[in-house]
């Protein structure tokens, strides 16, 4: 195959295997080979626009397979033609891409050819991990399919709770750029030995090229070990809790009949948890306003001991308007806090340039795609004697975000309505970055959704219990209150910051001895 076809092919075959490493999969190699190869491919990319194109291509990889879970959402459950709901994922995918575009075309404007490896593998890493942090708030966020996610129970996990989920990404991209490159035969005319000396060539010092592309990565990795055996937070009392997992069909859950049914089927799940402290339902429990459900949640908690966290729906006016606002929110029977999300959904809980799109198709007329965003600052849910920091949906793919609450709450609660992806793998990428936000903070993380995946993880990030998916259910379990805040709870993306401008200066240097 002619090398113009071979190696866009090779980039968008990249991008695409980059999936196979997050769950449900779990190859986590896969992601050192996908950034590897993007990386090895951008150093031999002779122009801007190759290179534009090339990180195009692999971020059509990456979201077409990684994001393939909207087709459902668009589909399925929003009632949307296949042909139009193929080619709304492909504008998706293509302007999703667009951000690896620019990646790759500002990598190959920083990098020249005859700089050496470790100057273009920080700088690459820096790039990569500088966009990932873009993807946590740019346009309200995309925050999926970060590599750091594939980490979760390897050595590099212990990062996570000094420089969040992005660290660990800057660190496995580190070795895979260093790695790949390193392993890789040297280009016609390219030295096998890394040079660092002056302009003219007479190096101060000669070090076999793959010494460094294998150093570097085992420090980082041994560190990152070491870092894991460290306890940054104490464990305290115990609490008993049950997780509420109704399985109601979303065909029928958002009718009269179905708050009939959700009305029933909390009642029997929450009589059969038995005596518990506290009983999570998932969002929009009862697909309903709080002003007619709180009689019902009050109920439900007086025939029992248990506190009762669920997500539900409120109405308030605006003050000094006659407008409503509509708020996704949680509430908890042991204080009088509303916790209303703050990062919507877009299409889910609200609709971008909805006088335009608004009744085109049915996808853009969603149930409660009309609610507006919380306070950025919000009180913690009280319940059970304790505070939690609560996120709703996929608020927790936010790491800052839950970092902020997580400091001041003894553990984590995220409530979720998975039934929108059906059984595509996005449910298991959503637990499994609901487990990092649990490793980052050092604090238990209880999560309960309508159809799975409802778990208990623990502060290390490990998968206590789980339920099976797609089954009504209760998961009874005990967690700890925990006290104390990691570094990065406490200063969230700072020290991430100074490793990545630590690594800019020294790329600077680098390519000045080049």
């Amino acid at each position: 195959m002619p090398r113009r076809y071979a190696l866009p092919l090779a980039a968008l075959a990249a991008g695409g295997v980059l999936p196979l490493a997050l769950a449900p999969f779990g190859v986590w190699p896969l992601l050192l080979v996908s950034a590897g190869v993007l990386f090895w491919l951008l150093r031999r990319t002779e122009t801007g626009k190759a290179a534009f194109w090339r990180g195009w291509l692999y971020g059509v990889g990456k979201y077409g397979v990684g994001a393939s879970w909207v087709y459902v959402s668009i589909h399925v459950y929003g009632s949307t033609a296949p042909w139009l709901a193929a080619l709304l994922v492909a504008l998706f995918v293509a302007g999703m891409a667009v951000f690896n575009g620019v990646f790759g075309w500002v990598f190959h404007r920083l990098v020249r050819a005859q700089d050496n490896e470790i100057a273009a593998a920080l700088t690459f890493t820096v790039l990569w991990t500088a966009l990932e942090w873009l993807l946590t708030w740019f346009l309200t966020g995309f925050p999926w399919l970060f590599a750091g996610y594939a980490f979760i129970d390897t050595p590099l996990a212990g990062l996570a709770p000094v420089g969040g989920v992005l660290l660990v990404s800057f660190a496995a991209v580190l070795t895979a750029s260093l790695v790949g490159d390193g392993l890789v035969p040297s280009r016609p005319g390219e030295s096998a030995r890394l040079h660092a000396g002056d302009r003219k060539g007479r190096p101060y010092a000669l070090v076999p090229r793959r010494v460094w592309t294998l150093a570097v990565p085992g420090a980082i990795w041994i560190a990152a070990w070491a870092l894991d055996a460290v306890t940054w937070t104490e464990r305290g009392e115990t609490r008993t809790v049950a997780l509420a997992q109704g399985n109601i069909p979303q065909s029928t859950k958002w009718t009269p009949e179905g708050v009939v049914q959700s009305r029933r089927a909390y009642r029997e799940l929450t009589a059969s948890a038995g005596d518990v402290d506290v009983v999570v339902w998932p969002e929009a429990a009862i697909p309903d306003y709080l002003r007619r459900t709180k009689s019902y949640i009050e109920a439900q908690h007086h025939r029992g001991s248990a506190d009762i966290v669920t997500g539900v729906f409120v109405a308030e006016v605006r003050e000094g308007s006659d407008a409503t606002d509509y708020y996704n929110a949680a509430v908890a029977t042991g204080g009088d806090a509303v916790y209303r999300k703050r990062h919507l959904v877009p299409f889910g809980d609200f609709v971008p340039f909805e006088s335009l799109l608004r009744g085109l198709i049915s996808f853009f007329d969603l149930p409660m795609s009309g609610t507006t965003a919380g306070e950025a600052e919000q009180p913690l849910l009280h319940a059970a004697g304790i505070d939690l920091a609560m996120a709703i949906c996929w608020e927790i793919a936010y790491p800052a975000t839950v970092a902020a609450d997580a400091r001041q709450a003894d553990a984590l609660v995220t409530i979720s309505n998975d039934t929108w992806f059906g059984e595509s793998i996005g449910p298991s990428q959503h637990f499994q970055i609901a487990r990092m936000r649990a490793k980052e903070n050092g604090r238990y993380l209880l999560r309960s959704t309508n159809n799975g995946i409802t778990g208990i993880v623990d502060d290390e990030g490990n998968v206590v219990e789980r339920l099976p998916r797609f089954e009504p259910g209760v998961l009874t379990g005990t967690f700890h209150a925990v006290s104390g805040a990691t570094p990065y709870s406490r200063w969230r993306h700072m020290p991430l910051w100074v490793v990545l401008g630590a690594c800019a200066v020294a790329a600077v240097a680098l390519r000045r001895h080049s």
